[in-house]
């Protein structure tokens, strides 16, 4: 019972003003577009209040985010990281769904901030748009963060990663820092209800650019699945 009135206050309380800082950023773009990300910024921290104080739920990160050239390789188990990650670096540049790109007004936003889309079913084509994409990224000095398992995964699922991850390993040449998330543990997907308990990072080694893809995609599977533990 209470599970529920947490999750419904928080689902009225972040929407609502999530609704705001959309509006907002997009009057803000016309003005001063570089400003976008940070109302952006803004918004990730009130998500994390809101999960804080409204779900009780709270954030840990074990290990050293390090700066610099990296390709961030995460996993994906709930809506939860792909706002939060906002909060664990400095503008990151974000490889997204294009289908989230076709949302009314948040999709605009998403473009002004410079998410980049990848369009799954398009192959080479896609692979070469989000190379082109990702190196600009690189290049102004913005983390690079991808979800390589594609969509949101069920805790203590492991799927093998697709393609694209060893595509953009081997063709960035980038050193990985791979990043284990539980959150689907308290924010399961698909699922109204959000329950208390602590939403853990798990930082692991960094992966060297340079090795067999085959290699770099076992060592990044096992580092980004190491909190599969059971619910």
């Amino acid at each position: 019972m209470i599970t529920g009135l947490r999750s419904l206050a928080y689902m009225l309380v972040f929407y609502s003003m999530s609704l705001f800082l959309v509006l907002t950023a997009l009057l803000v773009a016309f003005v001063a577009p570089g400003a976008v990300q940070r109302v952006a910024t803004v918004w990730a921290r009130f998500h994390r209040f809101c999960a804080h104080w409204l779900l009780g739920q709270k954030v840990r990160v074990e290990g050293d985010l390090p700066d610099g050239a990296y390709l961030y390789i995460l996993k994906h188990e709930s809506m939860f990281e792909t706002i939060d990650i906002l909060c664990l670096f400095d503008r990151p540049a974000i490889a997204a769904k294009r289908e989230l790109f076709d949302i009314p007004l948040w999709g605009r936003v998403a473009r002004q901030y410079g998410l980049i889309p990848i369009e799954r079913t398009a192959g080479a084509s896609a692979m070469r748009t989000l190379r082109t994409a990702a190196r600009a990224v690189v290049a102004k000095g913005r983390p690079l963060c991808l979800f390589p398992e594609g969509t949101r995964v069920p805790h203590g699922e492991a799927p093998a990663l697709r393609a694209g991850f060893a595509g953009l390993y081997v063709l960035l040449g980038l050193p990985v820092v791979p990043i284990a998330i539980d959150s689907g543990r308290v924010s399961p997907r698909g699922s109204f209800l959000k329950r208390p308990g602590f939403i853990t990072y798990k930082v692991g080694q960094v992966v060297p650019a340079g090795l067999d893809r085959h290699e770099a995609e076992a060592r990044v599977h096992a580092a980004i699945n190491a909190l599969n533990h059971p619910v």
